[in-house]
């Protein structure tokens, strides 16, 4: 049965120029409202990450539920703007006034403190990585309501492509939306560096960029990147491929020997499973959960690499352009292997598994 709710505005972001995390949470209690007053569930599921509507669920008798993404707040974000770094989420301005910095870990304190209170009332917690549960678990204090169940990555149609692929040439890719957090910036200075320090006598890889663009902001960010790659005179390297379907996506992932991620604390990192699916050799962010939970070994042999500056992302490009083919298809083919473990089956197993029991009124 579907409810038709008519208080959207109030969980929009643009609705809260400033204090956008406390505004979108109260504005969720006001939509959930609505909601539970149109129809009131037996199991009240949240999967958008609206933990502030989680007592008054249970006020109204629910059994509440959870699958949580990502973290409204979490003690990195804390730790951030304690040390005063500029970031995607700390504006130059806060990060450049020791006053602004001691507020805004005041209001994130407090936050956090009710972000804890709220997201314990919760009976049962599934969260998409190790990374994530470690946060929550930190923040809501329930470890043993607390159950890790990786999202569901559907790759048939990647796992099928062949794992031999023409290197002429090279070809590196990185899939993500073209926001800002996705860091494309420090993959364009790194590829360059790689050019650099690439023997002259090899043949010059090429970097291609397929994302969506959801606003104008976007799409001034993907121009930024055009620009950025004209002034580093790596534009006949670079290709950018803006809002392309399923299939032409598979088409570029089955022609890559690597993949490019670049988030600082990306709580899963499903575009790095499509790598390793896909038969490209990830190169993700040294952080969360494609450090903890995707690009380790299987079989005893590497999936992948790890790295987080500049020029570490530079080495490891270098790495997996001078590898021997034969190596290349073994890393690629422990990578594909590893990927299986994020399949829609193993999702639904552990995702029925952890309901079961609060289904069943044993929880």
């Amino acid at each position: 049965q579907v409810v038709y709710l008519n208080k959207r505005k109030w969980i929009e972001a643009s609705t809260y120029p400033r204090f956008t995390m406390i505004g979108q949470s109260l504005g969720s209690v006001y939509l959930a409202w609505e909601a539970l007053n149109k129809f009131t569930p037996q199991f009240y599921f949240d999967t958008s990450g609206y933990a502030f509507t989680y007592p008054l669920a249970w006020l109204f008798g629910c059994k509440v539920l959870c699958y949580t993404h990502y973290p409204t707040i979490s003690s990195d974000m804390a730790e951030r703007v304690k040390q005063r770094k500029s970031m995607y989420n700390n504006n130059s301005l806060i990060s450049g006034s020791i006053w602004l910095s001691r507020c805004k870990v005041l209001y994130y304190t407090i936050f956090s403190w009710l972000y804890g209170l709220v997201g314990s009332c919760a009976h049962l917690v599934m969260v998409n990585s190790s990374w994530t549960r470690s946060h929550i678990v930190n923040i809501w204090k329930v470890p043993e309501r607390t159950k890790r169940v990786y999202p569901p990555c559907d790759t048939s149609a990647l796992q099928m492509l062949p794992l031999e692929r023409s290197t002429t040439p090279p070809v590196l890719i990185s899939v993500a939306q073209f926001r800002p957090e996705k860091a494309h910036g420090l993959q364009l200075e790194a590829f360059a560096l790689a050019l650099e320090r690439l023997d002259s006598d090899f043949l010059k890889p090429k970097l291609q960029f397929a994302g969506s663009c959801r606003n104008k902001e976007d799409l001034e960010r993907l121009q930024k990147l055009k620009d950025r790659s004209v002034e580093l005179h790596i534009d006949e390297l670079v290709e950018f491929h803006q809002d392309i379907s399923y299939r032409d996506l598979v088409q570029l992932l089955g022609g890559a020997i690597c993949g490019l991620h670049s988030m600082t604390d990306e709580h899963f990192g499903i575009s790095v499973v499509e790598y390793m699916a896909a038969g490209a050799i990830p190169i993700a962010h040294k952080s969360a959960g494609p450090m903890m939970d995707i690009v380790l070994e299987e079989d005893s042999r590497e999936t992948g690499f790890l790295a987080s500056r500049k020029e570490e992302f530079a080495e490891a490009i270098l790495k997996v352009l001078r590898m021997p083919e034969p190596e290349r298809r073994e890393m690629a083919a422990a990578a594909r292997k590893r990927a299986q473990r994020f399949s829609e089956q193993k999702f639904h197993e552990d995702f029925t598994k952890a309901v079961r029991p609060v289904l069943l009124g044993r929880s």
